[in-house]
């Protein structure tokens, strides 16, 4: 079998587990942070599963453009660099922030993060250096590269605004939860995933690819079942929880 063979069984197994791992979780929240609990095997603390799940994602790309075989152009660079910023924070720059450092994540989640992240950042990675056949530099004046920059960037903004807001409700050795207000905490629960979400469909449409589109599908997948687990624990936990505020979409859910 080729690479582009198995590249292609690789992403057409990729969605079809998206969709298995959406309806596991509308019924099992995954076990760590305000959800983790004992049965889940062995844990590490936080920051160190953290760094662990997510170091692979920029690291895997990063080895995909070395040995990638399309020409360099500066939309190629403008994806890596996109990549690259995003995971750099999420792998190295956030986790020392987080303020529940001690708390115990299981390695089971630890090791499906990792997979996850090796997965992934090889799918878009050798996509977008090898298998795409090249991104010319007119892509970038391209209305599909403008929408999904746009779209990366607004995601961007709000889950770095969502998670600030998060880590300032604790002062330091404090590791209770409490209500999070301001931003987009006024309508929902969980504005940082709709961030996410936002980022990662906006990196599938300045892609144009079935890699981008399989990242976008595992965030919903992933980050909705989640923000409706918050939600639910946010209104047992808080009697006096905002009634108006939605799960994850304004108004809506």
């Amino acid at each position: 079998m080729t690479e582009q063979a198995f590249f292609n069984s690789l992403i057409i197994g990729w969605f079809i587990l998206a969709a298995v791992v959406f309806l596991a979780l509308l019924f099992v929240a995954a076990p760590y942070g305000r959800h983790t609990r004992s049965g889940w095997g062995p844990t590490i603390n936080n920051n160190m599963g953290w760094v662990m799940m997510e170091a692979a994602a920029p690291l895997v790309f990063a080895a995909c453009f070395v040995f990638g075989s399309n020409d360099i152009t500066f939309t190629s660079l403008a994806f890596f660099g996109l990549w690259e910023a995003h995971y750099i924070h999420r792998a190295f720059i956030y986790p020392p922030g987080i303020r529940s450092r001690n708390r115990g994540m299981p390695l089971t989640i630890v090791g499906f993060g990792l997979l996850f992240n090796t997965v992934n950042g090889y799918l878009n990675g050798r996509y977008i250096f090898t298998f795409s056949g090249g991104y010319t530099n007119e892509w970038l004046g391209d209305p599909r590269f403008i929408a999904g920059l746009a779209l990366f960037i607004i995601g961007f903004i709000i889950n770095k605004r969502a998670d600030r807001i998060l880590r300032n409700l604790r002062k330091p050795g404090e590791s209770g939860y409490k209500i999070p207000h301001g931003g987009l905490y006024r309508w929902i629960s969980c504005p940082n995933y709709l961030g996410e979400v936002i980022t990662w469909l906006g990196w599938a449409v300045a892609t144009w690819s079935l890699p981008g589109l399989s990242f976008a599908t595992w965030t919903v997948a992933n980050l909705v079942p989640r923000a409706r687990s918050h939600h639910t624990w946010y209104r047992a936990h808080f009697p006096g929880y905002p009634p108006e505020r939605r799960a994850f979409l304004p108004g809506l859910w």
